[in-house]
């Protein structure tokens, strides 16, 4: 007796993970609440860039005093108190997990604190996942003394500069941070002093507004460096505004979080009298290896420069004759920019864009000035500027 063919039922596919989504992303905006609960609000991979400040659980038992007995007026509000460490533990990976989630792919955070936390957020930062690109040393050039004699000034805060995850492709202006810098490398350690003078928000008694207002000019190189104009910058402890009046200023777009009106009505009235920088003063210098490819051949097209046209080198030791078909020619050999700019130095690799010169008005300029004439011929630069080149 045969046993009868049972039809498989067919096996379910997993059902894919759906992004959240909402109906508008409130860009330019202080969404008063807790952070978490705002962050669970916001559409998934939504953010270029995170900025955070978050409570220092500083555990403090009682007032700070100065050696004649005055009280220091350091942070002694609510939301920097928490029951254990446990407690901060998990309140730090809750609020990180939902910027991983709403940092777009190539999307980035950054986040600050002292010697009593930015270890275990460092911890929190690497289990969730996200990939640390730098640790930075803010070294504050007027930092609060030690009043009590009995450790090092603590003169120094921590920044941890993070990507969303091991692949991200994150926002890095090296040149400009560069060219910022006298030609030089950005270093890892900055100097900057604390918040001061006119800057530092005042209440109506002159008190702090907020007892640890960051500097903008911290904020300043932090959005220079890794965003974009027009980009989205979050900052989910936004205090009184620092990250929104500096991303305003630079043309960024900016999302803050804020649980204390107080706070965020400083930041509204700072935010509305910041004027933005018009024009290309917000332009950032760009890497050459990120422009867009002209090849050689393009600027013989364009009618830029004519084939039979010289080109030298710097010192005018080989004269190479442009051919129609973009390579270059000189007794007998004949190759690309690069190849013959080798050859004729007996070398095995040559920048022919930088090696070859053409006359134009009276002095040599580099090929590399076609190149830039083509890129904004070609719509992929600013203004046209012609170079007029002759033999």
């Amino acid at each position: 007796m045969s046993t009868p063919t049972r039809t498989p039922k067919p096996v379910a596919k997993p059902r894919a993970k759906r992004k959240r989504q909402t109906a508008k992303l409130p860009i330019n905006e202080i969404l008063l609440g807790d952070c978490i609960d705002q962050l669970k609000a916001l559409p998934d991979e939504s953010v270029d860039l995170v900025f955070a400040d978050p409570p220092y659980n500083l555990q403090l038992d009682g007032d700070l005093l100065r050696p004649n007995n005055t009280r220091v007026d350091g942070v002694h509000q609510d939301w920097d108190k928490f029951k254990d460490f446990a407690a901060y533990d998990a309140f730090s990976r809750a609020w990180l997990g939902q910027c991983q989630r709403v940092l777009k792919p190539s999307g980035a955070l950054w986040v600050i604190g002292s010697y009593h936390n930015i270890f275990r957020i460092g911890t929190a930062l690497q289990d969730l996942g996200f990939w640390i690109h730098n640790d930075i040393i803010w070294r504050k050039s007027n930092p609060m003394p030690n009043f009590r004699g009995r450790r090092f000034t603590n003169a120094h805060e921590t920044l941890i500069w993070a990507g969303r995850d091991q692949a991200a492709r994150v926002t890095y202006n090296y040149d400009a941070m560069k060219a910022g810098n006298d030609d030089l490398q950005m270093r890892s350690d900055w100097l900057f002093p604390i918040c001061g003078g006119p800057e530092r928000l005042r209440d109506h008694e002159g008190r702090k507004a907020h007892p640890t207002q960051k500097p903008e000019a911290l904020l300043h190189r932090i959005i220079l460096a890794t965003t974009h104009t027009g980009d989205t910058v979050l900052d989910p402890f936004f205090g009184t505004g620092t990250t929104g009046a500096v991303a305003k200023r630079l043309g960024r777009q900016w999302i803050g979080i804020e649980r204390d009106p107080a706070y965020a009505a400083h930041a509204e009235m700072r935010i509305e009298k910041v004027k933005p920088l018009t024009g290309d003063a917000t332009a950032i210098s760009q890497s050459k290896r990120t422009a867009p490819r002209v090849p050689f051949g393009t600027i013989i097209e364009l009618g830029i420069l004519a084939p039979g046209t010289r080109l030298v080198d710097e010192k005018r030791r080989f004269k190479a004759e442009v051919r129609a078909d973009g390579s270059l020619a000189f007794k007998g050999q004949q190759g690309s920019i690069h190849r013959l700019g080798a050859e004729v130095q007996g070398k095995s690799a040559c920048n022919g864009w930088t090696f070859w010169h053409v006359e134009a008005g009276g002095k040599l300029k580099s090929i590399d000035l076609l190149r830039e004439q083509a890129r904004r011929e070609l719509g992929l630069g600013g203004p046209s500027q012609s170079v007029v080149a002759g033999e």
